[in-house]
């Protein structure tokens, strides 16, 4: 089921891929406690799975709950090839950074 959910994501992802991505890498229930509205749900250790849909040069942010595993899942995007990555920390900081509502499923 956890492919299928992430196969999912990247399809939607690719859909959007020149835009800017915004990916919240918290679990599935972080998530749906609460996440940045038009966010995206992938945790960080699957993050690599997005290589196969988005473009190296697109835009990514990410977030997490302290900015630990969102920093993570930016060192391991780098180490792929992807240039504008950047760790925009914590949900309120995220959330402050990129102008945008926090929003519950």
């Amino acid at each position: 089921m956890k492919v299928f959910y992430i196969s999912l994501i990247l399809f939607s992802l690719n859909v959007f891929s020149d835009e800017i991505l915004i990916i919240d890498v918290r679990t599935e229930k972080e998530y749906q406690s609460g996440h940045i509205e038009n966010a995206s749900n992938i945790e960080w250790q699957d993050i690599s799975l997005i290589q196969e849909s988005i473009k190296k040069d697109t835009k990514i942010y990410l977030y997490c709950r302290s900015g630990n595993r969102s920093q993570k899942a930016t060192d391991i995007l780098y180490k792929l090839g992807y240039k504008d990555v950047l760790n925009i920390g914590g949900l309120d900081e995220a959330a402050i950074f990129l102008n945008k509502k926090i929003v519950n499923d």
